[in-house]
């Protein structure tokens, strides 16, 4: 029953990570400085345009890991 259990809570949290993604997606396109950070790369010629959200990513990134390393403690 001891694997059960553990199964459980895994779905409980793959659940709630699912769950606050889907919020941060929502609420996203609220914050009005999200992708367009100094350090985001942006070229824009006649054919074509290319974005590189470099500073968004690595900011992402670091609040991603503080929440898994808060998460993750034991």
């Amino acid at each position: 029953m001891d694997g059960l259990q553990h199964i459980g809570k895994v779905l409980i949290g793959a659940g709630l990570l699912i769950a606050a993604l889907g919020l941060f997606l929502l609420l996203a396109g609220r914050i009005p400085w999200l992708g367009r950070l100094p350090g985001d790369i942006l070229v824009q010629k006649r054919n074509f345009t290319i974005y590189v959200p470099l500073a968004t990513s690595i900011l992402l990134s670091i609040l991603l890991t503080l929440i898994f390393w808060l998460f993750g403690r034991k």
